[in-house]
């Protein structure tokens, strides 16, 4: 059986995120390389892939780290000069852009107030030399993803590979990391290194230990160590920070610095990999909390709830152990269901208007669940339509499925005796929360509220429509 005192630890940070309909996806505990606890919420699971979003820039960092070891570069280089049809050989560049240097991006202390390009923007890579600047590199942390992207360009550009490909022997086959982990690529099919990566949590586990343990996996060498030394030591101060407080504790290359000893990898939704070396100390979870306002907040909670107990524990000396084998299950987010309020419906509803919304809804329930199923919605900017939906329902307990091609989950609940919510968890290479609320009337109206929360959701899902039955 997994420690109790972890498990326990573990149950009350599912508590909280269930509170703040956050997905909660995974958590492990490993304390001097041994796997004291995990828990799983499946079909999520320690080796399932999903996408880790800034964690990306992370690993990205590792590999200029170990380009700067090869000699292929130096951290004070200025990035023009690894791309000079970028640079002032070939047309006007603003001289703080000039003065940038790969340390600078490193430690988010660039020269722009943010990322420099939008998602369905082309030219990612070039964005970051046009678009004007803001202000000197080294005075302010700015957190940019762009910069991330433009350093896994520079991988790629002087390895003649892609970045995972450049890193597998040096780093991930070594470690035992899978061989599906990959990059989701960027308009110009680099690898995204600001944000695409896509592996398991087991994974992230690994990388975590080779950390912890200095760059040293089975007595070989695989990080430098003065690399290492600088990207978990202070290199940015981020006390601006408006969100979490972890945040504010300062940044060093791809790292966040959330308290003194400790490192953290973050990525949006809740990718977590927390480090305290001189512990031996690890803390993994995946999570979607992206349909919770307060979302980066949850990482207070993890170091509340779960890391402050553990290191209380650690420190009086206590072991913790258990059977790695052995799960901590965690619950879905589900709506809240009500029996007594579940009815029966079996009809067609029509939009009243022509869009937004599927043009048409068909409903069919019981008292234990049934299928909810839309058609003919109009395309959003993205090219998806609302009418994606052919769900199954159940009240008692998540259904695994598959939405927009990716493995789902669905909770659903009679809230009143005319309301029906419906929530989905979307996992994979973009982590979506889908929810709708189905609200009927006295005089028959089909009211649906639609919510989705995702960086590459369809967003013709968030609309408030009306349906009449047809006959």
């Amino acid at each position: 059986m997994p420690d109790t005192f972890v498990g326990d630890l573990i149950a009350a940070l599912g508590r909280r995120a269930h509170a703040l309909d956050i997905a909660l996806h995974t958590v492990q505990v490993s304390v001097r390389g041994e796997t004291v606890a995990h828990a799983v919420s499946e079909p999520a699971g320690l080796d399932m892939p999903q996408r880790m979003y800034s964690v990306s820039k992370t690993v990205t960092g590792l590999a200029i780290g170990l380009l700067a070891d090869e000699g292929l570069l130096s951290l004070d280089d200025p990035v023009t000069k690894h791309f000079p049809e970028m640079g002032p050989e070939m047309r006007p560049v603003h001289p703080w852009l000039e003065a940038t240097t790969l340390r600078h991006m490193l430690a988010m202390r660039g020269p722009h107030s943010s990322t420099t390009y939008q998602r369905t923007d082309d030219g990612w890579l070039e964005s970051y030399f046009r678009v004007p600047p803001t202000h000197p590199p080294g005075t302010l942390f700015t957190y940019d993803t762009s910069a991330s992207y433009t350093l896994a360009a520079l991988v790629e550009r002087l390895t003649g590979t892609s970045l995972p490909d450049y890193l597998r022997p040096r780093l991930f086959d070594p470690l035992g990391i899978s061989p599906d982990l990959r990059f989701l690529t960027g308009p110009e099919g680099i690898a995204h290194g600001g944000s695409g990566l896509v592996c398991t949590p087991r994974d992230l586990l690994r990388l975590a230990h080779l950390l912890l343990d200095d760059g040293v996996h089975d007595g070989v060498r695989l990080l430098p160590a003065d690399y290492l030394r600088a990207a978990t030591s202070p290199q940015a101060d981020t006390t601006l920070q408006n969100s979490a407080a972890a945040l504010r504790g300062g940044y060093g290359y791809q790292l966040w610095l959330p308290r003194p000893g400790w490192w953290l990898m973050f990525g949006l939704g809740g990718q977590l990999v927390y480090g305290n070396p001189d512990r031996g100390l690890a803390v993994v979870v995946t999570a979607d909390s992206q349909a919770c306002p307060s979302g980066d907040r949850f990482i207070d909670d993890v170091l509340d709830l779960l890391i402050g107990p553990l290191v209380e524990e650690v420190d009086t000396g206590r072991t913790l152990g258990g059977t790695p084998g052995t799960a901590v299950e965690l619950p879905w987010p589900a709506p809240r269901h009500v029996a007594a309020h579940a009815r029966r419906v079996a009809e067609r509803y029509a939009n009243v208007a022509d869009g937004p919304g599927p043009a048409e809804l068909v409903l069919s329930l019981d008292d234990g669940g049934g299928q909810l199923t839309g058609a003919n919605g109009p395309a959003g900017a993205d090219g998806r339509t609302a009418s994606d939906w052919d769900v199954e329902l159940r009240f008692d307990r998540p259904v695994r499925t598959a939405v927009d091609d990716q493995p789902a989950v669905v909770t659903a609940g009679w809230t009143s005796p005319d309301t029906l919510d419906v929530r989905c968890s979307l996992l994979g290479d973009n982590l979506t929360t889908w929810r709708t609320r189905l609200a009927w009337a006295p005089d028959g109206t089909l009211a649906v509220q639609s919510q989705v929360f995702g960086e590459t959701a369809g967003h013709a899902r968030n609309f408030h429509a009306a349906y009449r039955a047809t006959p």
